[in-house]
């Protein structure tokens, strides 16, 4: 009996000694090697830190008579819905399901699969919806349906601007601009975030005597744009309507100030909504085909072939040749629109006549490395700088090759592709004295602490002389008065410009196809402008000339703007 004693003390002993150990090696694990961890598990149930986010910048077009900002951009409180699956009950689902679908715009199923989850806390099931359509969400009182406001950028005018604006989508989970001023601005607008940091109670509330670290956000900047809202509904208005009229393909209208190169309106048609841009179908309806897309100019260019050859003293504006209708270039053959013949002519007439041959014989008067400096100088060779997201520069690679019918057709607008912008860009500087300047879309950035940052214009270079400028703006106003393009005049007033109907290249079989592109570019008063304006569409159907589809929209936009900027007529 002793001895079965003494085992079961010995027994014991060893099974305390046994716990005793898995316990201090517990404590060692815990307290020792496992201590940085715990540490920092409880500090975290305890420490607060919190992600401060920052209001992102508005965008503001301006009304330039009333001087007032109104937004293209801001900020708005929407509701967000979604569901708590668990507090769902199974029965219930399909019942719901049918409830929201309606006003969720969601199909049942879609509803149903996100709501059965048993244990899934959290489904969101609709994004953006306004208090309206929250209160009538709210009225059903759906047990495990629930709101939550949330913030989303909202383009308060629609559609006006679009692809001056662009849109803040989602990319990686993460709200970023994207196209136009959203995307070429983001960092000023974006702002940056800050935190807190601090000390909770029990319930997960900061405790605000305990010691706190914090970070404020710093706002986005406001950007205020040159662009005026009048002008740019008025563009975008006649846009359309010429557009649907000759059943274009598409269109751009630019409206720039040319001796700052500030843009009052830029308008590209087919637009889209910003608040709806995941409706779009074909992403290319975001591309600003103004600065984006390039295109053949057709006679439009005409009047850069004058520049340079009036500038160079090769020619004057009473310079004659005698037209033939057509001139052979080595084993090639220019012929003038419709095959025309216009007999002696002067460099005005060439212009007023749109001949062809007549461009060559000024090409023709200057060596090919003049030709391609002026080009160049022009701004056809690179992008503009403007400050929108995504601007390419024109293809000039034609002229870098010494072919001699190459810098022929150059000289007419065909065989080098340009952006509108590089076109509006370079004609303005026949309306600034010779003097290009860098176009500009924002006018002033205003920082969030009220510091204001000005657009200064700059100016890119000095191409023609002021007597060049001048000798070639009578040329354009004789254009206007005396060719096909007199639909463009404005009684009282003296306009300068040029139309431009260019075939499209058929890039699989090569050679033209029998689609055209109609442009003009006019600029008034044309000896002191307030406004240069450049009109573009694409394959206009049962029209032939840019004489007859688009100088009508021209006169229309000058006679609004000599009003809304009181301009008195000469």
């Amino acid at each position: 009996m002793r001895r079965f004693t003494q085992w079961r003390i010995q027994i014991l002993f060893i099974i305390t000694l046994f716990i005793g150990g898995i316990i201090i090696a517990r404590l060692f694990s815990l307290q020792i090697l496992k201590y940085n961890f715990y540490s920092a598990s409880a500090q975290n149930q305890h420490q607060l830190y919190q992600k401060l986010f920052p209001k992102r910048g508005g965008i503001f077009i301006q009304d330039l008579k009333s001087k007032e900002y109104l937004p293209l951009a801001t900020n708005k409180e929407f509701q967000q819905v979604y569901a708590v699956p668990k507090l769902i009950l199974q029965e219930k689902r399909e019942e719901i399901a049918r409830q929201l679908s309606p006003l969720l715009d969601l199909d049942e199923e879609i509803i149903l699969n996100r709501i059965n989850k048993p244990e899934d806390p959290y489904e969101p099931l609709k994004h953006k919806v306004d208090e309206d359509l929250a209160q009538q969400i709210q009225s059903l009182k759906i047990k495990g349906i629930e709101l939550v406001k949330e913030t989303w950028r909202y383009y308060p005018a629609g559609s006006l601007a679009s692809h001056l604006v662009g849109f803040v989508g989602l990319k990686d989970e993460m709200e970023i601009g994207q196209y136009g001023l959203e995307g070429y601005y983001e960092e000023k607008l974006k702002g940056a975030a800050g935190f807190l940091e601090g000390w909770k109670d029990i319930l997960g509330y900061l405790i605000p005597a305990a010691a706190q670290k914090t970070q404020p956000a710093q706002d986005g900047s406001d950007l205020i744009l040159t662009i005026d809202q009048n002008i740019q509904f008025k563009a975008e208005k006649e846009l359309e309507e010429v557009i649907k009229k000759w059943s274009a393909d598409e269109g751009t209208i630019i409206v720039m100030e040319p001796k700052s190169g500030a843009i009052r309106a830029l308008a590209n048609w087919p637009n889209f909504n910003p608040n709806e841009y995941f409706k779009v179908e074909d992403i290319n309806v975001f591309l600003n085909s103004s600065i984006q897309k390039i295109y053949e100019p057709g006679s439009v260019f005409k009047p850069i072939t004058m520049a340079a050859g009036l500038n160079q003293g090769l020619i004057n504006p009473q310079t004659a040749y005698e037209d033939l209708g057509y001139v052979k270039i080595k084993n090639s053959i220019i012929r003038n629109a419709a095959d025309r013949s216009y007999g002696v002519s002067t460099m005005t007439n060439v212009l007023e006549n749109s001949i062809n041959t007549g461009a060559v014989f000024v090409q023709q008067k200057m060596s090919h490395e003049a030709f391609r400096q002026y080009v160049e100088d022009f701004g056809f060779d690179r992008p503009t700088g403007i400050d929108l997201t995504g601007e390419i520069g024109g293809d000039i690679s034609n002229l870098s090759e010494n072919r001699d019918i190459n810098f022929a057709t150059a000289s007419f607008g065909q065989g080098v592709a340009i952006t509108p912008l590089e076109l509006i860009t370079a004609l303005a500087a026949v309306a600034n004295q010779g003097k290009v300047m860098r176009p500009f879309a924002v006018e002033k950035i205003i920082e969030p602490n009220g510091q204001e940052i000005i657009t200064e214009p700059q100016i890119v270079k000095e191409v023609i002389y002021p007597k060049t400028a001048v000798q070639l703006t009578r040329m354009l106003i004789s254009t206007i008065e005396n060719s096909y393009d007199r639909k463009a005049q404005v009684k009282g007033y003296d306009v300068a410009g040029k139309t431009g109907t260019a075939q499209v290249p058929n890039l699989e079989s090569g050679g033209y196809s029998d689609k055209t592109i109609h442009t003009f570019v006019g600029f008034a008063p044309a000896f002191d402008p307030k406004f240069i304006v450049l009109i573009k569409i694409d394959n206009p159907k049962g029209i032939r000339f840019a004489s007859d589809s688009i100088t009508p929209v021209f006169r229309r936009l000058a006679e609004y703007m000599f009003n809304y900027f009181e301009i008195p007529p000469k």
